[in-house]
C-alpha cells in the first residue's frame, strides 16, 4: 500500500513537497515514479527513481524544476517541486515496480491513492 502526501495550494513561483510512504518491507527494492492527472486528460509521467537512486527520469515538462529522491530507511519517496506554474495543477499519484524506475505508467504495479496540487494566484 502507498500512501501520498504534501499536496496543498500554492501561488505561481512556489514549492511544495510531496510524499509517498509505503507500508512493505521491501520498499528498498522498489523502482518508485510519480504522475499526475489533470481534469480531463490523461495520467501523465512526471519522474521516477530506481531502487538504489542511482537512476533518475523526469518529464520534459518538469526537468530543473522538480527532485525525485527516496530514502529507504523510512521507507518513503519525495517528489520536491519548485517555481510551480498554474499548469502544474493536477492529482498527483506515486506508483512502485521492482526494481527500476518507468515513465511508462502500465509498467507499475501499486499505485497510492493521489494527492492535490493547485498552483493558482
Amino acid at each position: 500500500q502507498l500512501q501520498a502526501c504534501g499536496g496543498g495550494l500554492v501561488q505561481p513561483g512556489g514549492s511544495l513537497r510531496l510524499s509517498c510512504t509505503a507500508s512493505r518491507r521491501f520498499f528498498s527494492t522498489l523502482g518508485m515514479g510519480w504522475f499526475r492527472q489533470a481534469p480531463g486528460k490523461e495520467r501523465d509521467f512526471v519522474a521516477a527513481i530506481d531502487w538504489n537512486s542511482e537512476t533518475e527520469g523526469y518529464a520534459d515538462s518538469v526537468r530543473g524544476r522538480f527532485a525525485i529522491s527516496r530514502d529507504n530507511v523510512k521507507n518513503t519517496t519525495y517528489l520536491q517541486m519548485n517555481s510551480l506554474k498554474p499548469e502544474d495543477t493536477a492529482v498527483y499519484y506515486c506508483a512502485a515496480r521492482s526494481f527500476t524506475g518507468s515513465q511508462h505508467r502500465n509498467d507499475y504495479t501499486y499505485w497510492g491513492q493521489g494527492t492535490q496540487v493547485t498552483v493558482s494566484s
